[in-house]
């Protein structure tokens, strides 16, 4: 049996009626608002054929229809209507850009922040930075024995942190000390660079406390990158939503954010654009009534990271893609580096 076009506009009311109310859809309803101009009789064959092709669902015998996870797949490949206009779009796009500035604030609020425009739960993998090479270091005095010690990767990612020194190390010390370092170890990834400072104390007459403060970085660096990580946004918010009211299915949704390595498996596996994938095309069952859109982002040369929302299969797919691709672009451009 084909899904004709009177099929698939009497599918896609369904789905947009669905989304908004959470509530099972009659023909009575639909032939008052789909503009068909046939009979509620004509559209419960139609809602008939339908449900035995599989694309939708009657909870109960007195009950309307609901989409089934076939029906969103066909609405999202097929059937999606106008999504956010560029009025809506730019003050997102302001209101996302007020809270994702740089590298940190991806990690420690920029799954918050996807979280709040959705209203769904957000996912934020950071790209794998075991491979960072160094682009520049720098030491600036801050008073005293200490120096501020800053290393910028080709990432963009700059990290510091207060090291002590020599006293008789003055400010223009502490620069050639830096531009020197940096024609020494540009290029290196943060591994050869605690192997090379090392050499480096033991051989030459540099203050070595400066040489050691800076190895010790790049190995706490090189700790905290050697492995994905995954931030989550905004997992109570599926809590809002009636469909998790049942208690033992939010619980089985909030052990599942849990796993921090089923997220990253989840994340890894997208395509290379924005993905949807929906119910269990997720391949993690306590997600089977969710909908889970992907999408990627760049940081400076190559490195590549992703970011997610999770929400129940009725979410707004229209909106919610064009506010992934948004949130892409702004991610990418703002942490692109500065040639």
């Amino acid at each position: 049996m084909d899904v004709d076009a009177r099929k698939l506009r009497i599918l896609q009311a369904i789905v947009d009626d669905y989304i908004l109310s959470n509530t099972p859809v009659g023909s009575r309803t639909l032939s008052k608002t789909c503009g068909l101009g046939v009979s509620s009789a004509t559209i419960r064959n139609e809602m008939a054929d339908l449900t035995e092709m599989g694309y939708l669902v009657q909870p109960h015998v007195s009950a309307g229809r609901v989409p089934s996870p076939k029906a969103y797949r066909l609405y999202v490949t097929s059937l999606l209507p106008q999504g956010m206009g560029e009025e809506e779009l730019s003050g997102a796009r302001r209101a996302f850009n007020t809270r994702v500035r740089d590298m940190e604030t991806l990690i420690s609020q920029g799954a918050a922040a996807i979280s709040d425009l959705t209203h769904y739960t957000a996912l934020v993998l950071t790209p794998r930075q075991s491979d960072l090479k160094v682009r520049s270091l720098h030491l600036v005095p801050v008073g005293g024995d200490r120096a501020l010690l800053v290393i910028v990767t080709d990432s963009g990612v700059i990290r510091d942190t207060s090291i002590r020194i020599s006293s008789r190390l003055d400010a223009g010390a502490l620069y050639t000390i830096g531009q020197m370092l940096t024609q020494r170890i540009q290029g290196m990834t943060l591994r050869q660079l605690r192997e090379a400072l090392y050499g480096y104390a033991a051989t030459q007459d540099a203050d070595a406390r400066v040489l050691g403060g800076i190895a010790d970085l790049a190995a706490q660096v090189e700790k905290q990158t050697e492995s994905d990580r995954v931030m989550v946004g905004g997992a109570h918010n599926i809590l809002y939503y009636p469909e998790y009211a049942d208690v033992s299915r939010a619980r089985a949704f909030m052990n599942a954010i849990d796993d921090a390595d089923s997220l990253i498996a989840l994340l890894r596996s997208q395509d290379s654009g924005i993905s949807v994938r929906i119910g269990q095309e997720t391949g993690i069952p306590a997600f089977a009534d969710c909908s889970v859109i992907t999408a990627p982002y760049r940081i400076g040369r190559g490195h590549t990271g992703a970011i997610a929302i999770i929400g129940p299969t009725r979410m707004p797919y229209a909106r919610m893609l064009d506010m992934m691709r948004m949130f892409s672009q702004e991610l990418t451009q703002t942490l692109s580096v500065k040639e």
